[in-house]
Parts: C-alpha cells; structure tokens; sequence
C-alpha cells in the first residue's frame, strides 16, 4: 500500500489532532502518501482532499478539535453516499482509509469495509462510549475539564450552602459522569446505566444537611435527562437551595492532556501498520492496558460498551 487517506468524523475530541499527526508521521517515514480529508464524510464524497507533508501536522499534537474540520454527514449510511465516496477514494488512488470518530463514524467504515476497501477505525469520542476498547481518545481530556469545574462550583456551593446539579455531555453513556464524579467526591451520580431513586437522592441530600454539611454535588449524565428537569423533580422532596450547571461544549475544547496525546499517537502508529499489512475492517482499542484490533463487524454487532459500574457502587459507599 502506498497512499493512504485519514479523516475525522462525528464530534470532535481533544486528541484527534495527535491521532492524524501518528497517521501522517509513520506513513510518511514508511514510504507512503498520506491525504487529509476535510469535513468527514461530507468532504470525502465531494472530494474535499488533500495531500498531507511533515509540516501540515507540525504543532498540532497540543491542539483540541481536529485541524481536518468534522461535520455530520448522514447520507454516507446509504449505498449512494458509500459509492460516491468509493469513487473519490479511486480518484485520488487512496489504497487505504483511517477513520478516526466514534459510533457513527464506525459505522461508515463498516460500510467501506463491506464494498471490499480497506479501512481501520480509532474510537475519537469524549463520550467514551466504543466498544472494543476500554478507553477512546479525549475521554480523558473531558473527565478532567469536568474536574476542573466541579472543583470551582464546590467553593461556590459550599459558601451558600446549596446544592448543585451539574450536568455533563456524554450522549447515552454514563462514563464522564461517572468518572469526574467519583474524582470529584460527588454526592451522587446519575447515569443511564444505573437506575435511581429521586425520594434517596433526596434524603442523602438531607441527611449529609443534619450532619452540617454545607455543599451537595450531583453529576448528571445529559442521557438521563437535563439538569433544569431533574432539579424541578428533586424540589417536590424539599428546598435543597438547588442550582443548575450544564457544563455542555465546554467540556469537548482544549489541549489534550498527556494520556490523551499518547494513546492518539498509539492508535494512529497501529492504524498504518495495520494497512501496510493489508488489513482493514479492523478497529483499534485498548484492553487492559495493552493496544488491540478487533473484527469491526464483530465488536459493532457484539453489543455496545459499558461503563465500570464497579465505580458507582464505590462512590455511593464512600460520598456520604
């Protein structure tokens, strides 16, 4: 193989940059031609492609967001999409495709995979939520810029004597609120994996008041519902002097930190490997601190992925 594409789809996540400075980098120093697509799918079926030098990914491994644009494409789920991208990929003589993005981003190398083109898939997604794969790129990132917050609205809350609700991206899953939770010493987590009781979070609320507690946190997963409606339903239980912040987008932006720019460039180094190999249908993950490919028909049709529930039981043992 000699020339191969890279591409970022679906929401950005701090790493991707680091992710497609690995593809670029080893390509290039193993012989091969490298091009950037822009926007995702939406470039690649109109042909927005370029050729990617040493240069063009120069500074970028501190960078949030992807220098390669993302945008949402649904069209590429249908044949037409998935043909007319086929078709710029022979156009441009690209042998072989990197897709860097989460579950719908996948999805479309799936599609790639089953026209016979080789493409290999890197879960990019601060929502954490691939399976295959214990740990996606920006998770990290994400779980700390929330920590970041919870922090602050700490010394706020506890100079009021209020409880706060903060509400966190993630989509479906419950991984960033689970986890910032438990590194923020939440009161309480709530996340779509774990059903809970409001007249329980209500009474915890309560019984850490009597003990002369002076702050309440609460990590809301953005899958479970919004902050504004869970603090509405938690006023029926009593006046916990509630506030409500949604961290939203802020939580996607800013430099990668060193988990996240190391594991972008472990994915993005395997990535080319595996294509100098010619394989593809293939995605990477890491599984007990050790980097794996797995089948991507499989992993996707194998169920999705499921956050540590070990740690919920932990905080709620331990946030009294």
């Amino acid at each position: 193989m000699k020339r191969i594409g890279v591409l970022t789809s679906g929401g950005d996540a701090p790493g991707m940059n680091a992710a497609v400075r690995a593809v670029t980098r080893k390509a290039i120093y193993d012989g091969m031609e490298v091009y950037g697509i822009n926007y995702g799918y939406a470039g690649l079926v109109a042909g927005d492609i370029r050729r990617l030098e040493i240069a063009d990914v120069g500074d970028k491994i501190q960078r949030g967001g992807t220098f390669l644009y993302s945008a949402r494409y649904p069209e590429f789920a249908t044949l037409e999409g998935q043909l007319k991208g086929i078709e710029q990929l022979k156009k441009f003589g690209i042998e072989g495709l990197v897709v860097i993005g989460g579950d719908g981003s996948y999805h479309g190398a799936l599609a790639l995979t089953k026209h016979g083109f080789p493409a290999v898939g890197v879960p990019g997604t601060i929502d954490n939520d691939i399976p295959g794969t214990d740990f996606t790129i920006g998770f990290d990132t994400a779980i700390n810029t929330v920590l970041e917050s919870v922090d602050r609205i700490r010394d706020t809350a506890t100079s009021h004597v209020r409880t706060f609700i903060i509400e966190v991206m993630g989509r479906n899953a419950g991984d960033i609120a689970l986890w910032a939770g438990v590194a923020g010493g939440a009161d309480d987590i709530i996340i779509p994996e774990h059903n809970f009781d409001m007249s329980k979070v209500a009474k915890k609320i309560q019984e850490g008041r009597d003990r002369g507690k002076k702050h309440c946190l609460i990590i809301l997963a953005e899958g479970v519902m919004s902050g504004e409606k869970f603090s509405k339903e938690l006023d029926t239980y009593g006046d916990f002097h509630t506030r409500v912040s949604v961290l939203g987008h802020v939580v996607r932006g800013g430099s990668p930190t060193a988990r996240d720019r190391v594991l972008a460039s472990k994915f993005g180094w395997t990535a080319v490997e595996l294509l100098q190999q010619g394989k593809g249908g293939l995605c990477i993950g890491i599984k007990d601190n050790e980097i794996v490919a797995s089948d991507i028909v499989k992993t996707l049709e194998g169920g999705k992925h499921q956050p540590d529930l070990s740690l919920y039981r932990l905080n709620n043992e331990i946030s009294f």
